[in-house]
């Protein structure tokens, strides 16, 4: 199973085997860790090449999870 961790102030790290495609569907080739740009300024994107650090990335407001409305009842 993947896992995805938002890193402060930093990159999404990922860990576990995925397919990562560009916009065009193509598949981008990664290893089983790798870091993905929250920055926007990377050279690399869509992977990390540490720019954050330089341009000093602060990250927005922290991500709530989104609200899970109730679920309805079964139909009658």
């Amino acid at each position: 199973m993947a896992e995805i961790i938002v890193r402060r102030n930093g990159p999404y790290r990922v860990f576990g085997p995925i397919v990562l495609k560009d916009h065009d569907g193509n598949v981008i080739e990664t290893k089983d860790v790798f870091t993905l740009c929250r920055c926007g300024h990377s050279q690399t994107k869509p992977f990390c090449d540490g720019t954050h650090k330089i341009i000093g990335f602060v990250d927005p407001t922290p991500a709530e999870p989104p609200a899970v409305p109730p679920a309805a009842p079964p139909p009658a």
